[in-house]
């Protein structure tokens, strides 16, 4: 995948977060990237290729970026702050329609970002959570894999218009909401103490 397909597909993705996919013709995506549809179809093949591609380098981002998250914060609490923040930050306006679009019109996307969630973010929790009961930060008595399925499936309703109609929520407020609840859901005393002092420190709101 060269650099100009990878800009493509980025930037492609910012347009159906913000407006929908089933909203946005191939003659929108052209002219809100500044390039010709001829040129976009240099790349795809048409709308739903687009948007199984576009899914596809969404996903790849997001694991490299979780990789590192993981790779850089030892500490299992720090490292779920950081999650949040970088989730919120690229996802904290997503438009309400995107989960039934995708699964409705594009099942082989859907089925790229089902996989992701079921699985790959689901074991990345797991992982954290494994991490923080050895650090002591979460409680011993805790099932990770029950757990971080849990919060998995959780991730999809924060997306959900039916459950959180966009006139009323956004994405970054619903995430925290399941960010907090996570977190001190698990969280041990000495956990607790940790998170406490973090969010004095650095005027979290968890």
């Amino acid at each position: 995948m060269d650099e100009k397909q990878i800009e493509i597909l980025g930037k492609t993705a910012q347009l159906f977060m913000r407006f929908g996919i089933k909203s946005m013709t191939m003659d929108d995506v052209a002219r809100q990237l500044g390039i010709s549809k001829k040129t976009l179809y240099l790349y795809v093949s048409d709308k739903n290729d687009l948007v199984v591609k576009v899914m596809q380098n969404l996903v790849e981002r997001e694991k490299r970026v979780s990789n590192k998250l993981c790779a850089i914060h030892d500490n299992a609490i720090d490292m779920l702050f950081e999650l949040s923040k970088d989730i919120s930050q690229k996802f904290g306006q997503i438009h309400p329609s995107i989960n039934y679009d995708l699964e409705k019109y594009h099942p082989e996307a859907w089925n790229i970002y089902e996989a992701f969630r079921t699985k790959f973010v689901a074991d990345c929790i797991e992982q954290n959570i494994i991490n923080g009961i050895k650090q002591g930060l979460f409680r011993d008595n805790l099932d990770p894999y029950v757990i971080s399925r849990l919060y998995a499936n959780k991730m999809e309703l924060c997306t959900d218009g039916e459950v959180f109609p966009a006139d009323k929520y956004n994405f970054k407020d619903i995430h925290l909401e399941l960010m907090r609840y996570h977190i001190r859901g698990i969280a041990s005393e000495q956990g607790l103490v940790y998170l406490k002092q973090k969010i004095k420190n650095d005027n979290y709101q968890l």
